[in-house]
Formats: structure tokens, sequence, C-alpha cells
């Protein structure tokens, strides 16, 4: 199986609420993406949008099939390349802190809404998701959604192993001081349950004043055996690996993490 070459963009994308910047910034990055070989492309939390956007938030949310959906379809499919990002979704009343996955021809694949909320901001304005595993098939690759915070609970990431996610991707906006998720646990996280984590982060700073967010960066991708194969920096960039499904199976045959599980001790886990 050939491997699946995945791109990260990392950026602001734009002016927090200028979903046009945004939009255009990730056609010039599926561009790119596509030249270097790339078959997907992985963009941040609330991506469309900006993250900081305050009591805008319920202003600039839209359906998971809005404008906003349609146009990143119409530039997965031009350029050919599967695209992962994050926005806000209104489903009625209720506002979601999503991610959604289209295919390379631009079809929707999957929805996920994040369902661990960080912090005053989110839960004041977005509904936590009710369903932990959302998939789809990507090129022969079982590839899973989550939002940011989601990943430090490694209970969602163990049971996104368990139902045969090959590929995690992990739209993100990580906030100084906590380089320590993005530089020690997400690599521990794909060690332990033994897949591929595509986490790709925020830049820069959105906000003024005190209600200012200054993002880390350092979007990776980590590969079961524990590695980063690709890692960015501090500011904007674009970086691109392999995932390759063999070494996923080579990965968990050297270490049965999964398969040596004892569930009948973890009840008092739940």
């Amino acid at each position: 199986m050939t491997p699946l070459r995945t791109a990260l963009l990392q950026g602001p994308g734009g002016v927090p609420g200028s979903t046009a910047d945004s939009l255009a910034a990730l056609d010039r990055a599926a561009r790119r993406a596509a030249a270097d070989g790339a078959r997907l492309l992985v963009a941040s939390e609330m991506y469309l949008t900006g993250y900081a956007l305050g009591e805008r938030v319920a202003e600039l949310a839209e359906p998971a099939d809005g404008p906003g959906a349609g146009a990143v379809s119409r530039i997965a499919a031009e350029h050919g390349v599967a695209i992962a990002y994050g926005y806000p979704e209104r489903d009625g009343d209720r506002v979601h802190n999503s991610a959604r996955l289209v295919g390379a021809d631009g079809t929707p694949l999957a929805n996920y809404r994040k369902t661990h909320l960080y912090g005053g901001f989110e839960t004041a304005r977005f509904t936590p998701g009710g369903t932990p595993v959302v998939q789809a098939d990507l090129d022969g690759v079982r590839v899973g959604l989550l939002v940011c915070y989601d990943v430090e609970f490694p209970e969602t990431v163990r049971a996104h192993a368990l139902a045969g996610t090959e590929l995690l991707l992990v739209p993100t906006a990580l906030m100084r001081p906590y380089e320590i998720v993005a530089e020690t646990l997400v690599p521990a996280r794909a060690f332990e349950s033994q897949l591929y984590i595509a986490y790709a982060n925020r830049c820069g700073t959105e906000g003024e004043g005190g209600d200012a967010l200054s993002f880390t960066g350092l979007s990776c991708l980590a590969a079961p055996d524990g590695t980063v194969r690709a890692r960015a920096g501090t500011g904007e960039d674009l970086v691109a690996a392999d995932v390759d499904p063999a070494r996923v199976r080579a990965s968990r045959a050297a270490n049965p993490y999964l398969s040596d599980r004892r569930p009948e001790l973890y009840a008092s886990l739940v």
C-alpha cells in the first residue's frame, strides 16, 4: 500500500473572523502540498474563522454544509488533496467546535464535534460533542478526528486505536506555556496507542490586551514508534511526511500494548 503523504498547515489562517483570508491561505497551502506529493492537508482548530473570536463565535458559526464547507471542498477538488480543518459549527441553537474532513474530490467524509472543551471561553460558547470516535477511510488508511484538548486524554486516543484508527487528525489551538503537549505528550500518545497523530497547530498571537492568546506552533506528525516524522517551528509553516499503514502493523506487533490489555481490571476507570 502506498504511504499517505500528509501535510500540516501551521498558521493563524488570517485575521480572526476573516474567513476569506483563511480560505485564500488554505488554497495556497493545498497547491504547495499537492506539488510536494501530499494527498492530505491538515489545518488547525477553528481554522476558517480564527480562534480568539470572543462573542463573535455564534455570529460566524455555520452549518457543516455551509458556504465555508463548500469553499473548502472546491479547494480540495481543484488541487486533488483531501483536507481536514477546524471551524465553528452551527446546529440549530447550538454551536460546536468542530473538525471536518473532505476527500480529494471534495466529497465530505467526516465531521467531528470536540468532546472535551477547554477553559471558560469554550465552555461558555460551545456545546460539547457526544460521539468520541469519528472515522473515515482515506486512500486505504483508517483516519480518525479529534480536536486539540481531546488528545490530552489518553482514553480518547485509545478509543480510536481500539476502533482501528491508523492516523488520528488533530486540528489544534495550543497556547503558551503548554509546549510540553506538542513536544512530549503527542509523541507519547502515538506510541502508547500505536498510531500516527497529525497535530496541526495555530501560531502567532490573536486577540487584544488581556484577552490576547499566544499559540505555540510546533505542529507535528508523530509515528506509532514515538518518533516525530515532521515538526514545524513556532511561525507559519507547512511540513509533510509519510503515513505508512505497514509501519502501524509492524509497530503494533513489536509493541503489543493493544493486545496485552486486560479490560477486566479497568472497571474503576469508568
